[in-house]
């Protein structure tokens, strides 16, 4: 074909927005690659029309000669150029992408790439030159509102939605995660055994415990099980992130109970040799209640001084005589190593008071007081009287022991109502958690619809504008065909 045939050619032909062209390269460009579409003007390739990763080299991937096609978007952009895409799956690069994006979808593979941007109620990754969107209910387990900490970091999600006609491309990671962790504690759960120690990471702090990392499983170390002394608070022993060595005390269905209370560590295991009926130790004060105090002999090793205990003059109050931290010896009067319980008493080392003559209620004169005796008339021991003494004695040991009870029972209690209460607040929280992820992605959902229905008004309204300005032009090469004819003609005429 000779080069005016090829130009006549050229200059009868014509395109329409929307028609899948095909070309030849003729040039590639930092930004453009201009094409040789068999049309009057030439066809540019814009870089942002190939591809959405603007690291891409076009040089690398295009060459002059090269055959392409591509989709015509606008045939005039003002300056006598055809504007072409390649975004919707026309051949080339782009459409190696969507293949790939396409696969993911429809085979559940994993992908993997590094988070460029964070963006509102969400975070964007590129695969292949693809914008993947992950919206913050698809990110992590739990909610995170604040996802800055993951810019730059590489992640592994999965394609949850694909619609290429409406460039939406949804991914999802929290799948993933909520997956591995189900596979860790499954994985762990067929492996470890109560009675087997390992060590852990402190996750979380409740008020009834902590929660131990064990490698993708959680484990609750209540705050009964943290020390064989009493902890008024888990954060007292530990912080965050510390490593902790416990124990598998029970395993309950996916529930693993912890605990750090050693039996080879156990001080009780020889308190009835160390604290011996007849025994005077020397420790401090404790804790301090109506009834008694409770002062601290060893690590996890509390006795009991009873308020009738501490002095031989009645005290209303253990506080009135006593404050905490305060060093205090006392004598050992009852030990009981299977409810671990010890009795002490500060009185039974205290000299006895000399007797003073005090007035006779009968107004018979100051006369001493008379002394408990045993004894009977004939010298004989009153085994009645005695009998009685020590029954007194029983009873008043009994009444502190009652009321050491009384307190731990009290304590059991209180311990037992704050559980219940954390285990109550948790649900709520993890209910309010689950709420707030369910409208939040009710809410994304509508705005991808809503952003999805003005992409779609948008692009009609384009391709209204777009016909009218084809039909414009195919009038002005009309009306210049028509002149060009009558030109033709006039000239003819005139000759």
């Amino acid at each position: 074909m000779s080069e005016f045939d090829q130009m006549l050619d050229e200059s009868i032909k014509t395109i329409k927005t929307g028609e899948v062209i095909k070309g030849t390269i003729i040039s590639v460009r930092d930004d453009d690659i201009v094409v040789n579409i068999g049309y009057k003007h030439d066809g540019i390739l814009a870089k942002s029309e190939l591809t959405n990763d603007p690291a891409v080299d076009l040089h690398e991937l295009y060459h002059a000669g090269d055959e392409i096609e591509a989709r015509v978007s606008k045939v005039n952009d003002g300056e006598g150029n055809v504007l072409l895409t390649m975004k919707r799956g026309f051949g080339g690069y782009n459409d190696r992408v969507s293949q790939v994006i396409m696969d993911a979808f429809e085979n559940k593979t994993v992908l993997t790439a590094v988070v460029d941007e964070i963006v509102n109620k969400g975070l964007t990754v590129t695969v292949d030159g693809v914008k993947v969107f992950i919206p913050a209910s698809m990110v992590t387990d739990p909610f995170e509102s604040d996802l800055s900490k993951y810019l730059g970091q590489e992640i592994s999600f999965l394609i949850s939605d694909y619609v290429p006609k409406k460039h939406r491309v949804i991914g999802d990671r929290k799948s993933l995660i909520l997956k591995e962790r189900e596979e860790a504690l499954q994985h762990i759960l067929e492996t470890l055994h109560e009675g087997d120690v390992i060590d852990g990471t402190v996750k979380s702090f409740t008020d009834f415990g902590a929660f131990i990392d064990l490698g993708g499983a959680d484990g609750l170390l209540h705050i009964t099980e943290m020390s064989w002394s009493r902890v008024g608070s888990p954060k007292k022993l530990f912080k965050l992130g510390d490593t902790v060595r416990v124990f598998v005390k029970s395993i309950n269905g996916k529930k693993i109970g912890l605990s750090r209370k050693f039996p080879d560590e156990n001080p009780w295991a020889n308190a009835e040799e160390k604290y011996a009926v007849g025994t005077v130790v020397t420790g401090k004060v404790a804790r301090l209640t109506d009834f008694g105090a409770f002062v601290n002999l060893q690590e996890g090793i509390d006795g009991l001084v009873h308020v009738s205990q501490i002095m031989r003059e009645r005290v209303e109050k253990p506080s009135d005589v006593l404050e905490l931290g305060q060093e205090v010896t006392a004598k050992v009067i009852a030990l009981d190593t299977d409810e671990k319980k010890i009795s002490l008493s500060m009185r039974a080392l205290l000299p006895k008071p000399e007797h003073q003559d005090r007035p006779d209620r009968r107004g018979r004169g100051n006369r001493a007081p008379r002394e408990e005796s045993f004894e009977n008339e004939d010298g004989t021991v009153n085994i009645e009287k005695y009998i009685a003494k020590l029954d007194r004695e029983e009873a008043m040991k009994a009444k502190a022991e009652a009321g050491a009870a009384a307190e731990e029972a009290k304590e059991a209690a209180e311990a037992v109502a704050e559980e219940a209460k954390e285990t109550a607040e948790a649900v709520v929280e993890e209910a309010k958690e689950t709420a707030e992820a369910a409208v939040e992605e009710v809410k994304e959902t509508a705005e991808a619809v809503a952003e999805e229905a003005k992409e779609t008004a948008e692009e009609a309204v384009a391709e209204v504008k777009e016909a009218v300005e084809e039909k414009k032009e195919a009038a002005e090469a009309v009306v210049a065909e028509a002149k060009e004819i009558i030109a033709e003609v006039k000239n003819e005429t005139e000759a």
